[in-house]
């Protein structure tokens, strides 16, 4: 196409949508009826572009999605081998089903609400009393303990969160260092501190704090974290700081985790 029949295009073209929104514009201040129908099909026009561009934006988060889900899947393998490798080959040659392992029971659920903008955080989770989930059970992911249960109803269960001032996780430097609590330090999303480790205890930036297994709520050598800076308190005990694994503003699946042994360790302790 010759250049001066392109320009020529253009303008009527230009000219077209100029005049199209001109009488647009007319229609809809010269008559409230014509004026509502514009204003629908302009409303249902937007809606179908942001529906879109979720759409494309939700598509896209997958992949990042599903890459976490793909470490954390590696890494619980990880576990599971190592695991195995120790075991007898008796038992390590024997099949397990269902969703109990030693003294623990495990239920997946998604969370349905959750709060993270307090100092008194808490999340609201989609499984209740009929799926198996009791007062006082963990909630747990691959990446650390995040809740306690505190409220069960038929369909859901309400957790305080690790974010809360009012919870704490017994916890240990290492595999086989001393034990302290661990509490969130009510600032950051993934900082907490660990209190109480004597003074003579060794370790170094990097190390990874578990849970120690001294809790009737939590099992053991769940990863948590990793050691930080560290300050004396009172010439006598360590408060370390740690970073979580655990990213608490991408929380959406988690594992509920109750202790069956719990009620029996409970009615020992109220003997004596």
């Amino acid at each position: 196409m010759r250049k001066s029949n392109l320009i020529y295009h253009l303008v009527n073209a230009v000219i077209f949508v100029v005049l199209e929104v001109a009488a647009l514009n007319m229609l809809r201040n010269n008559g409230t009826l014509q004026g509502m129908w514009i204003s629908k099909g302009t409303q249902r026009v937007m809606s179908s572009l942001w529906g879109g561009s979720q759409r494309i934006s939700d598509y896209f988060s997958l992949k990042e999605k599903n890459d976490a889900l793909a470490q954390e899947n590696f890494e619980l393998r990880l576990r599971l081998e190592q695991m195995k490798s120790s075991m007898p080959a008796e038992i390590r040659d024997m099949e397990f089903s269902g969703n109990i392992s030693g003294n623990y029971r495990f239920i997946p659920a998604e969370i349905s609400k959750i709060s993270n903008n307090t100092q008194h955080n808490y999340m609201i989770i989609g499984k209740g009393y009929e799926d198996g989930v009791t007062q006082g059970s963990g909630v747990i992911t691959g990446k650390g303990a995040v809740g306690i249960v505190d409220a069960v109803s038929r369909h859901h269960a309400y957790a305080r969160s690790f974010k809360n001032h009012e919870m704490n996780i017994s916890a240990r430097l290492g595999m086989e260092g001393a034990v302290g609590p661990l509490t969130w330090d009510g600032m950051s999303s993934d900082g907490a501190i660990l209190k109480e480790i004597p003074h003579h205890v060794e370790f170094e930036k990097g190390d990874t704090v578990y849970t120690s297994g001294y809790s009737s709520i939590f099992p053991p050598d769940i990863p948590l974290g990793e050691v930080g800076e560290a300050k004396i308190v009172n010439g006598a005990t360590y408060e370390i700081n740690v970073r979580l694994f655990e990213d608490f503003g991408a929380l959406r699946y988690v594992t509920v985790v109750e202790n069956m042994g719990k009620e029996e360790m409970k009615e020992l302790e109220d003997r004596l």
